[in-house]
């Protein structure tokens, strides 16, 4: 009887629910419209374990291994005179100290220096920076094998800070040059040199970045940025990659105290090929010269010149009888492109113009008096002159 009364119950609630239901739906319809939708999708990676993230090697020792034997240890020495203080010139000074003129002779002594080359070819070819054996009067090689050679100088470019030597020993260990305009930002590099004299080292980063101008350390530069750790003695030595092929000639530390802080530039293999090759075909690199003095068009100058944007190079002078004066270029005018490539400011139109190798024709769009025109000049070999000149 219970049972029965219970599901009396429950019907009678039922339909009454229902009853209600259909009031509130008759009442209020827009109850029955859709909500919007407010899921959001998440990608969510698939987990992975070890060495799956990255599928890189477990040790770069392989790489090492294979680039080296190559990098080099180079000392130097040069004789240098140092001048006693004019206060010796003074007899009584003399007399006080209990010399006689060797207190007012010029005296000489040894000074040394440290860095680090690459062994580029089999002929005993040794790349390096300009500035490790600048004034050098003496300079010794030590490989890795442990031994040591004397090394003459094929050739330097200071203004890419590069050198090529020579030793003369057998059987030479030969690093690979790779295409260094392949690189991306994030690469693994692994510089090796001598940093502080205390033997070769390995440091491992990644490639910061790419391309670096602007930095004043050189005339020309195409700077590779890494945080592998480069210090004093790591002039000259090797940038490689994860297979251990030359990516860059170590060159150049950002730092506030002297050591590393992971800022460091490398001079690019393919700049380092083309100024070897120049140096041993023609005993220097030759680059293009127009004879042009150029400023970077700033605002100022953009409106005084009635030009709707600042852009390109004003000539501020032309050597007389050089290639550009015979173009027709005046002082005054605006270089904007070169070759079809526009010039942005004055270290792009001297890149631009000493890429070119002597003989090679320019044509130049040029804005001058409210109107454009084209020149074309023929570019000669840059003399050694003032570097901002091109």
């Amino acid at each position: 009887m219970a049972n029965l009364r219970t599901l009396k119950f429950v019907a009678q609630a039922f339909i009454a629910g229902l009853a209600l239901a259909f009031i509130i739906v008759l009442v209020w319809p827009n109850l029955l419209q859709r909500l919007p939708e407010r899921t959001v999708e998440i990608r969510q990676a698939v987990p992975t374990t070890g060495l799956a993230i990255q599928q890189g090697p477990v040790s770069y020792a392989a790489a090492v291994e294979k680039a080296a034997p190559a990098v080099v240890k180079i000392s130097t020495a040069k004789v240098v005179t140092v001048t006693p203080h004019p206060f010796f010139d003074d007899p009584a000074f003399r007399q006080f100290f209990g010399g006689g003129d060797d207190l007012i002779r010029p005296q000489k002594r040894v000074e040394t220096g440290l860095g680090s080359g690459v062994i580029v070819s089999d002929k005993g070819y040794v790349l390096t920076n300009h500035h490790v054996i600048k004034g050098a009067d003496a300079i010794q090689v030590a490989l890795r094998d442990g031994r040591n050679a004397p090394a003459k100088i094929i050739g330097t470019d200071p203004d890419t800070d590069l050198a090529v030597l020579q030793i003369e020993l057998d059987k030479l260990p030969v690093i690979t040059l790779t295409d260094s305009n392949a690189l991306h930002i994030g690469d693994v590099t692994l510089a090796i040199g001598n940093p502080y004299g205390v033997g070769q080292t390995v440091t491992m980063g990644i490639v910061s970045a790419t391309g670096r101008t602007k930095l004043g350390i050189n005339t020309f530069e195409n700077f590779i940025q890494t945080d592998a750790a480069i210090n004093p003695g790591n002039s000259g030595g090797a940038l490689i990659d994860a297979n251990g092929n030359l990516i860059g000639i170590n060159t150049a530390i950002f730092s506030r105290s002297g050591g590393s802080q992971g800022i460091g530039f490398a001079i690019p293999a393919n700049m380092a090929r083309d100024v070897l090759e120049e140096i041993l075909e023609y005993g220097r690199p030759r680059r293009g010269w127009l004879g042009v003095e150029a400023h970077t068009v700033t605002p100022t100058i953009a409106k005084a010149l009635e030009m709707k944007e600042a852009t390109g190079v004003i000539v501020a002078g032309v050597m007389r009888n050089g290639p550009a004066h015979q173009a027709g270029l005046e002082p005054g005018d605006v270089i904007l492109a070169i070759n079809g490539t526009a010039i942005t400011d004055a270290r792009d139109a001297l890149t631009s113009i000493t890429r070119h190798k002597p003989g090679t024709k320019l044509k130049m769009e040029i804005f001058r008096k409210g109107k454009k025109l084209t020149l074309v000049a023929t570019v000669i070999e840059r003399p050694a002159r003032a570097p901002t000149e091109s």
